[in-house]
């Protein structure tokens, strides 16, 4: 059983070396270079002398599958240069590769933490199957086969790279020469509020909900539609686009957390308290591909709900929710500084 490491780069000289020196698990690296001006090539060749060039043309799946063409792994495993894996999560891999020796997969979903959200992606592919990387950005792979949820962590640290515009362009162009799936309208959307363009991406985020996508990718349109129109004063609409995800499935911790901050901006504590209970007992949806903020499922919405009950008058209620921070996060500053307001 062997594991193909699969990496697209371009000008990483400042963190290939963090992502490579945790890739000691890989019985096999091999790098597709886009065009780097720096280091990065000479880097990539200290641990692989499987280092090739490939045409970047404003298209990421076409350059993962130039690196998916080159291994002769049994599976396929990505990485982004600025991902890591920890020498704690490196040494799972043994029992990964004795549990795909004795019951085989063709996709293994691994968590994916970046930037404060946690959700599973898939990570390891079954050479030789047709697997192909689809989307000229926020490219993925669609789930078929047998699938299997397995806890190998990657975490994207990112870097300091200048991205500009670059993944709007790419969108601009994309749609002017075919049209764009339900997922990548929802990214278009995405990347359109990111710029401020809140027209464009509200009429964007509305095409994502009108097809036929996926309905992960259409909770988060609303929960990004109600940003955008928040951006812009309409309030009352956010709240309904928030509401809205409700007919894509169960309540999300983060949209019910989203819905009691906009009513506890305008003073409406004991209805914010409520969106903030039911917070805590929402289920934790990332295998599913959500992107779950963990904090959202206990420590913000407990946060919040001490200052509603205070402003309520409730303050037994208050300390309550207080001393329950105090169990998840005592060095939290918010909780600190709850603390001593306490006097506790």
């Amino acid at each position: 059983m062997r594991f193909s490491l699969c990496m697209i780069v371009k000008d990483e000289e400042p963190v290939l070396r963090r992502c490579l020196d945790g890739a000691g698990w890989a019985d096999e690296i091999v790098i597709a270079d886009t065009g780097s001006s720096d280091r990065t090539a000479e880097i990539a060749r200290e641990y692989t002398s499987l280092v090739f060039s490939v045409p970047w043309t404003d298209d990421f799946s076409a350059a993962r599958n130039a690196s998916f063409a080159k291994a002769t792994g049994d599976y396929l495993v990505w990485l982004d240069a600025d991902d890591y894996v920890s020498p704690e999560e490196g040494k799972k891999i043994p029992a990964l590769k004795e549990a795909l020796e004795k019951e085989g997969a063709d996709m293994v979903m691994c968590p994916y933490e970046a930037g404060g959200l946690r959700y599973f992606r898939e990570r390891f592919l079954r050479n030789g199957v047709g697997f192909s990387w689809e989307g000229r950005v926020h490219e993925c792979i669609a789930p078929r086969g047998k699938i299997v949820r397995y806890g190998f962590t990657v975490r994207h640290l990112g870097s300091k790279k200048e991205r500009g515009d670059r993944n709007l362009r790419i969108y601009r162009k994309w749609e002017k020469e075919e049209p764009l799936s339900g997922r990548d309208l929802f990214y278009y959307g995405r990347e359109l509020f990111y710029r401020a363009h809140y027209a464009e991406a509200e009429e964007k985020l509305g095409r994502a909900l009108a097809g036929n996508g996926w309905y992960v990718n259409k909770i988060e349109a609303c929960r990004v539609l109600a940003d955008c129109l928040l951006a812009q004063g309409r309030r009352e609409e956010a709240l309904l686009s928030l509401f809205r995800t409700f007919l894509y499935g169960e309540p999300r911790a983060g949209v019910v957390c989203a819905a009691g901050d906009l009513l506890f901006a305008e003073g409406r504590y004991a209805e914010a308290a409520f969106w903030y209970s039911s917070a805590l007992t929402c289920r934790d949806h990332s295998a599913e591909g959500d992107f779950e903020e963990p904090e959202k499922h206990g420590l913000y919405p407990l946060l919040q709900l001490v200052v509603c009950k205070w402003r309520t008058g409730d303050r037994e209620a208050a300390l309550l929710y207080h001393q329950r921070t105090e169990e998840i996060a005592p060095d939290h500053p918010s909780v600190a500084f709850n603390r001593a307001f306490f006097g506790v």
